[in-house]
C-alpha cells in the first residue's frame, strides 16, 4: 500500500524566512517551529532542504538523528530512516514518508515554503 504524503507546491507557497546563510553553514541544521509544527532544515554540500522534524512512526524527533548518507536520516528512536529532499520513507519501523518542504535562498536568507493560507 502506497500512502500519499502531500507535499507543497513550490509554486504557490507561502515562504519565509528562517535563517540567513551564515546561520546555517554548510553541514549544519537548525530546528524550528512554525505555526506549532517542527521543521527541520539542513545545509547539505550548498543545498538547502526542510522537512517535517516528526518521525511518522512513533512522532519522535526526526531530526535529532544522524544523516546516515548524504540525504538520508536516521530517526534515533527506533532507526526509521527519510529522505530529507523529499520526505520519502526508506526503511522501517516507518511506513509513511513525511512531509518535505520547498527551500530557496534570496540574498542571504534562507526562506521555506508553506502551504498557502485559505
Amino acid at each position: 500500500m502506497t500512502v500519499y504524503i502531500p507535499q507543497v507546491d513550490p509554486a504557490t507557497a507561502d515562504y519565509i524566512a528562517v535563517a540567513t546563510t551564515d546561520e546555517l553553514p554548510n553541514g549544519a541544521r537548525k530546528l524550528l517551529e512554525i505555526d506549532g509544527k517542527p521543521i527541520a532544515v539542513f545545509n547539505i554540500a550548498g543545498a538547502y532542504y526542510a522537512v517535517a522534524d516528526v518521525c511518522s512512526h512513533d512522532d519522535g524527533p526526526v531530526a535529532e538523528g544522524d544523516l546516515v548518507s548524504d540525504y538520508e536520516i536516521e530517526c534515533p528512536r527506533h532507526g526509521a530512516r527519510f529522505d530529507v529532499r523529499t520526505g520519502k520513507v526508506l526503511s522501517f519501523p516507518a511506513i509513511v514518508g513525511i512531509p518535505a518542504y520547498p527551500v530557496k535562498v534570496e540574498d542571504d536568507e534562507v526562506l521555506i515554503g508553506l502551504p498557502p493560507a485559505d
